[in-house]
């Protein structure tokens, strides 16, 4: 068995924040180890040809120094980013700032962590065990697709998630129904049609919502006064949820009821056009499914039927961190939870000591910022002053 050793602070994941947290951590001295695939789910769970939702100004990596931000991947890579980011350019770009900032990446696997005596225990796959001090939950979202139960009987031929292609040029010439109505749903939908796929997107929403960044306020200095750089959120209201420490003194009430304002289901204005081939069903939901042969034949609660060849399910992600295989059954029975989101104090600590949770896992305690990019720029360093702070004591 290779030889146990300590290490101070202990990364799992390697997508922004991840990277963000070892960018922090670097600049600070603080020693770290960092396990994963750079950028893995977004290169192998979105789909290729993707743009990204969030702006140019909000997909940023956050670092101390600001040195490894999309401008300075452009300038010293010779890319071209015209306004939209790519999915491609995008998984370039964080690649890019691994290199930068965690050049000793491993990618192994974590198959355990344990609390352990004045830390915690990482057992990686290979055997090797570390006592960490700190550990820092970097994950992602991908064990958190969220499939609706009347789909559970159905095999991945006939249903699947979204998260579960990369290229959805395999449905070429085959009858696809899309079920959900935010930005995977009709990204997904535009991708399959653009494949020359037949394309029925059905909506719960009596409406489609599109984003609109368009007129007077998107522009100028009215852009800049009413929304935040994160661009999570509406006019005014983005600003509030761009500041953590503000957003999270509000009653609990308020901040579930503004935090559901800024992510509820939606998709950017850009994809219209895109969609004309789509036939998009609103205000009706999948009441009943059956496999029929080599096809799957859907009830709706309108009584009408459908019939289609498969049927992708853009029905977004239900965060429960107990679903992350690597969190040993001893820490999820101590772990503090609220519908499946840790609870998480200063510095991203969980109620497990040294156990620090980021991204999307932290967004029932520091809002909905946390579930882009965007909220690395306060993620990096509320996380860093207090893994400095707890070394010093």
């Amino acid at each position: 068995m290779p030889t146990s050793f300590s290490s101070e602070v202990v990364i799992i994941g390697a997508g922004p924040y991840g990277l963000s947290t070892a960018a922090h951590l670097w600049a600070a001295g603080v020693s770290f180890r960092i396990f994963g695939e750079p950028m893995e789910f977004w290169q192998r769970q979105m789909p290729r040809g993707m743009i990204l939702r969030s702006a140019y100004g909000a997909s940023h990596i956050a670092d101390p120094r600001h040195a490894f931000s999309l401008d300075a991947f452009q300038a010293q890579e010779g890319v071209r980013v015209d306004g939209q980011v790519r999915l491609e350019v995008f998984v370039r770009y964080g690649q890019w700032v691994q290199q930068q900032v965690a050049p000793k990446l491993e990618r192994r696997r974590v198959r355990r962590v344990e609390p352990a005596e004045g830390g915690l225990r990482v057992e990686m796959e290979d055997g090797e065990v570390i006592a960490a001090r700190q550990v820092v939950v970097a994950g992602g979202i991908a064990p958190f697709a969220q499939r609706p139960p009347e789909f559970d009987k159905l095999p991945p031929a006939l249903a699947s998630h979204s998260a579960d292609h990369h290229d959805l040029s395999e449905f070429a010439g085959r009858r696809v129904v899309v079920v959900g109505g935010g930005q995977s749903a009709f990204e997904s939908a535009a991708l399959l049609s653009e494949c020359d796929a037949d394309v029925e997107l059905i909506m719960r929403e009596p409406r489609v919502r599109w984003l609109h960044r368009s007129g007077l306020v998107h522009k100028g200095m009215a852009r800049r006064v009413l929304y935040a750089p994160s661009d999570v959120g509406p006019m005014g209201l983005s600003w509030l949820v761009a500041a953590p420490d503000l957003f999270t003194k509000l009653p609990r009430d308020m901040q579930d009821r503004l935090a559901y304002r800024c992510i509820r289901p939606a998709a950017s204005s850009w994809l219209e056009p895109r969609t004309t081939r789509v036939r998009i069903t609103t205000g009706r939901r999948v009441a009943l499914v059956a496999p029929a042969g080599d096809a799957v034949q859907l009830a709706l609660n309108d009584g009408s039927t459908r019939r289609a060849d498969h049927v992708l399910l853009a029905t977004g992600y239900r965060v429960d961190v107990a679903r992350y295989p690597f969190l040993g059954a001893r820490l999820v029975e101590v772990l503090r939870c609220v519908n499946g989101y840790p609870e998480l104090a200063q510095g991203f600590e969980s109620s497990v000591p040294g156990l620090h949770f980021v991204g999307a896992p932290s967004a029932w305690s520091f809002g909905p910022v946390m579930r882009f990019v965007a909220g690395t720029v306060y993620t990096g360093p509320a996380l860093t002053r207090r893994i400095v702070a707890d070394r010093r004591n």
